[in-house]
């Protein structure tokens, strides 16, 4: 193919033949630009979805570790009637129960008025006994107070 291209090459004047050689070099520099810069690019998106992947991956696994130890932590299993926890730590905390219903292996109750921190207090004390929420409906009684409707279950052993 040289061989083809070498009596035209040779053929032209001295001031021809740098400018065809400028315009090899021009094409050539033109045309590693251009498939240089776009594998640079998605070289450089690659390594930014690869950093958010490891990010999510972290993430991820570190919910997985917390979940894992809500496991092992769970709440031991209700020493008890579910009925006769529920009523003894309602007097306790100073709650008045308006309403207490069996509903097979689980519990509804219904508050009428009571303060919205102490009655997620003691949700939450119950849960610590083996005692969990099912259902929790709160509305704002208006008065600084709160009305819920509960229905507790036991944890399973």
């Amino acid at each position: 193919m040289i061989a083809t291209f070498r009596p035209w090459f040779d053929g032209r004047s001295r001031r021809e033949k740098w400018l065809i050689l400028a315009m090899i070099g021009l094409a050539a520099v033109t045309l590693v630009w251009g498939l240089s810069r776009p594998i640079a690019e998605a070289l450089s998106s690659a390594r930014q979805r690869n950093a958010d992947a490891a990010i999510r991956l972290a993430q991820t696994r570190a919910q997985v570790d917390a979940v894992r130890a809500l496991r092992r932590t769970r709440p031991e299993a209700a020493a008890g009637p579910i009925e006769a926890i529920v009523r003894q730590s309602a007097g306790a905390a100073g709650l008045t129960l308006d309403s207490v219903a069996p509903e097979g292996a689980k519990l509804h109750v219904h508050i009428n008025s009571a303060r919205g921190g102490a009655l997620l207090a003691w949700i939450g004390g119950l849960e610590g006994q083996g005692v969990l929420v099912d259902r929790l409906a709160i509305t704002d009684s208006g008065n600084r107070t709160v009305a819920a409707d509960i229905t507790f279950r036991t944890t399973v052993a």
